[in-house]
């Protein structure tokens, strides 16, 4: 009886993808084959941890290497016109998996996290690609969007103390838009004075007369 996960089946099935491949190559009808070998391959480990993943889902971790690989697979099958989505498809997929934890058991809202600032790195890859300008704004912007959805999303009740860093967040990002960089540098100076002759003024008055 043929043993399931004899590794010459394996081998043998990689080897002739390969072959076909290279094949294709020379006839020139796809290029590229080394992007295409590895998509395909990653692809493939990557459906495993996922079949792993809904098979047993108490196996959490699986879906980091099943979405990872599974967003890797895509970035490099992407075709050459699209090659600037191709951060976005890996870290994208890093975020899918944390998602993931964090829905499997909305306790884990420490996912909402990583997963948030990911996606936002995933958007700013693009966004550098395409208009080439600076996107710090977005940074911020993405990373209070985070903070806001560890407040909303289920079981968020307990963590309204997420809106306020991700208000300020957004604030701080909107303000470092290119349309409103150059306010900056009179909103800091205003925000500092007043910081500090508020503090100022606290000690003046809780002074006992003399």
């Amino acid at each position: 009886m043929m043993k399931r996960y004899d590794p010459r089946l394996w081998i043998g099935g990689i080897l002739i993808f390969l072959g076909a491949l290279t094949l294709l190559d020379n006839l020139n009808i796809i290029s590229n084959i080394s992007d295409i070998f590895w998509g395909v391959i990653w692809g493939l480990i990557g459906l495993f941890f996922l079949y792993r993943l809904f098979a047993d889902r108490t196996s959490w971790w699986a879906a980091f290497p099943a979405f990872a690989l599974l967003g890797l697979s895509i970035s490099q099958l992407l075709p050459q016109a699209l090659q600037g989505f191709s951060g976005l498809a890996f870290l994208g997929g890093i975020s899918l998996a944390f998602l993931w934890v964090y829905f499997s058991d909305t306790s884990r809202w420490w996912a909402i996290i990583p997963a948030g600032v990911l996606l936002t790195l995933g958007v700013i890859s693009v966004l550098d690609t395409v208009t080439g300008v600076d996107n710090g704004g977005i940074l911020f912007i993405g990373l209070g969007l985070t903070f806001i959805l560890v407040a909303i999303l289920p079981g968020g009740r307990s963590r309204s103390w997420a809106f306020i860093p991700g208000a300020i967040l957004i604030v701080f990002g909107a303000l470092m838009a290119p349309p409103l960089v150059g306010f900056t540098k009179f909103i800091f100076p205003a925000v500092l004075i007043i910081l500090g002759g508020y503090l100022l003024l606290r000690f003046f008055k809780n002074q006992s007369p003399t």
